[in-house]
């Protein structure tokens, strides 16, 4: 009985906040039938967004692969001063809103700012661009791939590399023939779930991206945008867009999530 009454509860909470809220959001899209959600989603304006998504997207999942890799093999493979420090700062991005981060890149590379001016002065602007969009968008999913490749790297242990290292085979061979195979599940699993909050991100891209319409819009500015201009039809075309987009990695993280993740 009271497994049965935890089971409606759960559901009902589900269905109230996701299940429902979605499923309205994919009527209003298609009620009209399909041909206006394709004409809404092939506008200049919407094609433009998708595309810097697209871009900031990809250079984000980039570095948080690199940087992620890096930094789980730091954190398992070796002890230095500072180590539960950066164990710790590895998490702040699930703690500090996104808001504060775009908030806080402003302040630092700001056109006003110092740092701001000099990357000026050699032809690089972050604020109001994509490198700062990427940027903020990196920091969003820093712990994604860390906590996907660190388990595995710590359940394989280390006995095959030092046996490698024993028989000649260099760093990057090593890496290459024995640790990455061994996490390769991990690692897929991690870049998925980056990719998906990547694609999704709004607070600190509606920060130091300026929505400037036509230059700097992502999907999710597009979303935002469109519906406060009463072009309800191309909000909510974009928004199912997203929606299957998070099903789709969904559902692929799932199937990649390697074993020693499961609970």
């Amino acid at each position: 009985m009271v497994k049965n009454s935890l089971r409606v509860v759960v559901l009902a909470y589900l269905a109230m906040l996701l299940v429902i809220p979605v499923s309205i959001v994919v009527y209003h899209a298609f009620n009209a039938g399909i041909g206006p959600v394709i004409d809404a989603l092939t506008t200049p304006a919407a094609l433009h967004a998708f595309q810097i998504t697209a871009v900031v997207t990809f250079y984000a999942v980039l570095a948080n692969t690199v940087f992620g890799v890096v930094t789980a093999l730091l954190l398992v493979r070796y002890r230095f001063p500072g180590k539960r420090i950066l164990n710790a700062l590895i998490d702040l991005p699930l703690a500090v809103s996104p808001v504060i981060v775009g908030l806080a890149l402003v302040l630092v590379y700001g056109r006003t700012t110092g740092t701001g001016r000099a990357l000026a002065d050699v032809g690089i602007n972050i604020i109001f661009s994509i490198p700062g969009m990427v940027i903020a968008t990196v920091f969003v999913c820093i712990p994604l791939v860390v906590r996907a490749v660190a388990p595995v790297l710590e359940e394989i242990g280390d006995e095959q590399e030092q046996a490698a290292a024993t028989l000649g085979a260099g760093g990057w061979q090593t890496f290459r023939r024995i640790t990455l195979p061994a996490i390769r599940g991990a690692l897929a699993y991690g870049v998925v779930l980056a990719l998906a909050r990547s694609l999704g991100e709004y607070g600190a891209i509606a920060v130091v991206s300026g929505r400037l319409v036509g230059r700097t819009q992502t999907v999710t500015l597009f979303v935002q945008e469109r519906y406060q201009n009463f072009d309800q039809r191309a909000a909510y075309a974009s928004a199912v867009v997203l929606v299957v987009t998070a099903i789709v990695a969904l559902l692929i993280s799932r199937a990649l999530r390697p074993k020693e993740l499961v609970r």
